[in-house]
């Protein structure tokens, strides 16, 4: 019927759950995206609302990331160095739609880019990082991060995703 790869779910160590249910909240944002362009919702509507899941989650998460996971493993790894150059590359295109927030095609590509950087993470990257943490540094991890994740969203009054307000 659908020629959709198909993905095994795949077993998440304790410490890196938190960090798996930040990203559901994350590909959330990436559907209201493209929810909001479907509907062919004002540009700046859209950008309001990355900005402030930017400033109340994914900037957050991403130090989060940054200093608790990618730290404990060798700061020479290619995967995590991809990792940061993706995060990098994410807080650019926020840092441009704060100049304009008109930009659909920066908006278009921000949802891509963070679609691409949250399945690279979930597939690839905690996986080799589960593989390589020793025990004692995966607990120490979970122990750290433990502030249950919520969808921010959940503030956000221009509900663009579900009506052409």
């Amino acid at each position: 019927m659908f020629d959709q790869p198909q993905y095994n779910p795949i077993k998440r160590k304790e410490a890196l759950l938190r960090f798996s249910r930040e990203h559901h909240y994350g590909l959330l944002l990436i559907w209201k995206i493209k929810e909001g362009l479907k509907k062919n919702i004002a540009p700046e509507r859209i950008s309001d609302f990355i900005l402030y899941f930017y400033e109340h989650d994914l900037k957050k998460h991403f130090l989060s990331e940054e200093t608790e996971v990618f730290a404990k493993m060798d700061s020479k790894n290619e995967l995590v160095q991809s990792a940061l150059k993706e995060h990098e590359t994410i807080v650019s295109m926020v840092e441009e739609l704060r100049k304009n927030k008109n930009n659909k095609e920066v908006i278009i590509k921000f949802s891509d880019e963070l679609d691409k950087h949250i399945r690279f993470e979930e597939r690839t990257l905690f996986n080799e990082i589960q593989n390589t943490l020793s025990d004692k540094d995966l607990i120490e991890l979970g122990q750290k991060h433990q502030e249950k994740p919520c969808d921010v969203s959940d503030n956000w009054k221009d509900k663009f995703w579900i009506i052409n307000a």
